[in-house]
């Protein structure tokens, strides 16, 4: 099969095709490709359905499609350990079909996939500042969406067309979004409080468009460089936005008696990505700078 070499520029005018419109990562970038005057469309097939599939790639004639479709589960993830048929139709029967019909079609697919399948652990521990790498082998199944989404990682390393980006915990300005991490954990009645690896979109979804405009692929651990935690982010949020803000925390063994499936706690190693992008800020930079300094509502000090 014949895809473009990395970093290899193109004759043609770029035309992304995206899957994923009514999804956060999806409507964003949407909004992105007008910004950059980038020619694109939605796709409207189902994942799983590789006809649908086949007639979007015919009828818009991308450039390079990506893929931010999916079930995380609404509220939360717990939704997929009660509907294990829909997540794997979803998550690897559909995500498999478009990178295979991208692959036939020489086409490279960026895939918005998640870093939810590590967890910290004797090697990586919590606080050593050692992340896992792109090659490390997923060592969380604690919920079934983590799982199904190790099992489709696995099965998209044989397929060279592939961009796999780790995404984990993303963040961005939009403070209204229910999706949004901070939107979340402000919300909750209590909270856990342990570093982890977090997505600034703001930062990083332009970041995604350059990698497809220089055909990079392969697995990306898409976080920005280093850890924060929930205490430090809900510490911002009191001191840029709301200086009466107050939370309660708990310990892991208590949010398990609320939650149906544990949750991944890790450090990723942004070192892959932080070459190819220099520029990229480290987490709490891109908080501060990204997040906060747009939407100060406290006076400035």
């Amino acid at each position: 099969m014949g895809f473009p070499a990395n970093g290899s520029s193109q004759d043609k005018p770029y035309k992304f095709l995206i899957y994923g419109r009514t999804g956060w990562i999806g409507g964003l970038l949407g909004k992105l490709c007008e910004a950059q005057g980038i020619e694109y469309e939605y796709g409207s097939g189902r994942l799983e359905n590789r006809s649908s599939l086949e007639s979007d790639l015919t009828t818009v004639n991308p450039t390079h499609v990506f893929n931010a479709a999916g079930v995380t589960g609404r509220p939360n993830v717990d939704w997929c350990e009660s509907h294990k048929v829909e997540t794997i139709r979803a998550n690897v029967v559909g995500t498999l079909t478009l990178a295979d019909v991208c692959r036939e079609k020489g086409l490279i697919l960026i895939n918005y996939a998640t870093g939810c399948i590590f967890e910290y652990d004797s090697g990586h521990t919590l606080g050593s500042g050692i992340g896992f790498k792109e090659e490390d082998t997923p060592n969380f199944i604690g919920s079934f969406y983590s799982k199904t989404k190790a099992m489709v990682e696995e099965l998209l390393k044989n397929y060279d067309n592939v961009c796999t980006l780790r995404v984990r915990m993303p963040i961005s300005a939009d403070l209204t979004n229910p999706r949004n991490f901070i939107t979340k954990i402000t919300r909750y009645e209590k909270v856990v409080d342990i570093p982890n690896s977090m997505t600034i979109l703001d930062e990083l979804l332009p970041i995604s468009i350059e990698m497809a405009k220089r055909n990079l692929t392969g697995i990306w651990n898409f976080t920005n460089p280093g850890v924060v935690s929930h205490n430090e982010i809900l510490e911002m949020y009191r001191d840029y936005i709301d200086p009466s803000f107050s939370w309660k925390n708990f310990t892991i063994e208590e949010q398990a008696k609320v939650i149906v499936a544990p949750r991944s706690n890790n450090e990723l190693d942004a070192s892959k990505l932080s070459k190819e992008f220099p520029e990229m800020k480290s987490i709490k930079e891109s908080l501060i700078e990204n997040v906060f300094k747009p939407n100060r509502k406290t006076p400035v000090a």
